[in-house]
């Protein structure tokens, strides 16, 4: 009697559908593509790739012009046909490769836009902040002033309270009493005189 081939049974510690990373085909990598387009880009941007350009077309001219007719691959009675294609197909691949390192600095310019914007507005939060703070705590100082300029007139009304108190019980002239009276009421004044030129 023939065997039935066991059939794998899936592990349950593992999602369904997913294999493990040795068996997955590596897929070429978006970053490094793109890091390849900026490369090409830059390097034809420069002043060396110009040369080398120019250098490589007179080669090419030289070599189909001046040689034996044998060595010459490229006729000149064709219009060079095979260094036009040449430059064609470098233009033709050189154009989209340009465009993708824009893009892709586009999208990082736009990124960077958006970091300076929340940036921003983190710091025209904090400053608002920071302002808030600052007036309540000069409202506070200003309060604390108040009270303890209160505090004083408090101490000194009671102080003449009980000297009125004292004055009475043990029996002192009126005049006297009126005179007092006179003190305190110049010392109020000339304290809230000091009190408004502070607060000026």
């Amino acid at each position: 009697m023939a065997r039935k081939p066991r059939t794998r049974v899936p592990a349950l510690d593992a999602p369904r559908g997913r294999s493990g990373m040795l068996s997955r085909s590596p897929q070429p990598s978006r970053d490094r593509f793109g890091r390849f387009t900026e490369w090409v880009a830059r390097a034809m941007g420069t002043p060396v790739f110009l040369m080398a350009l120019s250098l490589f077309c007179i080669l090419w001219l030289v070599w189909n012009t001046m040689l034996p007719l044998e060595l010459r691959f490229d006729s000149a009675a064709n219009g060079f046909t095979a260094l036009t294609l040449v430059l064609s197909l470098q233009a033709s691949y050189a154009a989209p490769l340009i465009l993708l390192a824009q893009n892709r600095q586009d999208d990082r310019d736009r990124v960077q836009i958006e970091q300076d914007r929340q940036r921003a507005e983190r710091n025209l939060a904090d400053t608002e902040y920071l302002a808030r703070e600052i007036v309540a705590l000069r409202m506070a100082m200003t309060d604390v002033s108040s009270q303890a300029v209160t505090r004083d007139a408090l101490r000194d009304e009671l102080k003449a309270l009980l000297e009125d108190l004292d004055a009475r019980s043990s029996g002192e002239p009126d005049h006297v009493t009126a005179e007092r009276e006179e003190r305190r009421r110049r010392a109020d004044r000339r304290e809230k005189a000091e009190r408004d030129a502070r607060e000026r």
